[in-house]
């Protein structure tokens, strides 16, 4: 699994939203994005991390930026969390992990002291031009957000 590093094209991508939207990477062609991988919705540190961007949202479309949440749950699942948990942006289905795979969201890692495979909780920034910013894998769910914050100097 390779990861993506700055500087390298963002692979594209369609997926179905939680909406049943298609939502395209070129659908945010000359903007700013922040995709965050994670594991499941509805599980704690999913749910903290998911509720950390929605309340940090207008700060980062403040700046400029737009986010987008990328789990392998289905686009039904996915309406199940944005409504509970009040939502304010697009979560889009990778049941098939082909996009987790491409980011290098997906693979071997460490559980419990156990190495399995899975997702890997990541944030890959995406510039304008279609580039990555800023990548960061193996992330935790609780403060991300904040340092995310801090590394695009938005604090």
């Amino acid at each position: 699994m390779a990861r993506l590093e700055i500087g390298d094209k963002a692979p594209a991508f369609t997926l179905t939203s939680d909406s049943g939207k298609q939502v395209s990477l070129s659908d945010f062609a000359g903007k700013r994005l922040v995709i965050f991988f994670y594991p499941a919705a509805m599980t704690p540190g999913c749910t903290k991390e998911a509720c950390d961007f929605r309340d940090s949202l207008a700060t980062l479309q403040d700046a400029g930026y737009e986010v987008i949440g990328i789990s392998p749950d289905k686009p039904e699942k996915l309406a199940k969390f944005v409504a509970k948990e009040s939502l304010t942006y697009p979560l889009l289905a990778d049941t098939d992990k082909e996009v987790l795979e491409a980011y290098g969201a997906y693979g071997e890692k460490k559980l419990y002291g156990k190495t399995v495979v899975g997702v890997i909780r990541s944030t890959i920034v995406i510039d304008p031009d279609g580039k990555v910013e800023l990548a960061r894998y193996n992330v935790k769910a609780t403060g991300h957000v904040a340092s995310l914050s801090k590394a695009l100097k938005l604090v």
